[in-house]
């Protein structure tokens, strides 16, 4: 896949690289939150997505839910209208990754993603070292309830 370490969407725990995959903030939801870490207003990130897809393919969008890519979610989250454009379009998975790691960093940036907060709760919550927590986030595609989850399972073992 082009982006190997896309976060998951925000409402799932992803970090603001996620803001990528988002719909417009038109309803109280986590978006909210990452728009505030990534220091962007409704305003601001809707200006942006909608100046990126101007450039790029992401513009296409007839029959999605906001009429256009920049508002789609990622590939592995189902959505048959996002699915049927990209077919009808001739936009590869890797293409559409491709765009979208682009537009997330226009949005914040294109530093490599480091939540020293969330590795330092889940170092505590689970009782590891701070470098096994970042390990696990790091193999996990840095998304954090998947994180969880395998700290969660080798406490068991």
């Amino acid at each position: 896949m082009e982006w190997d370490d896309a976060p998951s969407h925000v409402c799932r725990g992803g970090d603001k690289r996620a803001l990528t995959f988002c719909c417009p903030p038109i309803k109280p939801c986590p978006i909210l939150h990452a728009l505030e870490d990534a220091n962007l207003t409704a305003q601001d990130y809707m200006e942006i997505k909608e100046e990126f897809g101007k450039k790029t393919s992401l513009s296409e969008g007839e029959g999605t839910c906001f009429g256009s890519l920049v508002w789609c979610c990622k590939p592995s989250k189902p959505c048959p209208l996002r699915d049927m454009l990209l077919r009808r379009i001739g936009m590869s998975t890797d293409e559409y990754m491709k765009l979208k790691k682009e537009l997330s960093e226009e949005l914040v940036g294109p530093e490599k993603f480091s939540d020293e907060e969330s590795i330092k709760a889940l170092s505590a919550a689970f009782n590891v070292s701070e470098s096994e927590a970042n390990e696990v986030m790091q193999e996990c595609g840095n998304d954090l309830r998947t994180a969880m989850k395998v700290l969660r399972m080798k406490n068991m073992e």
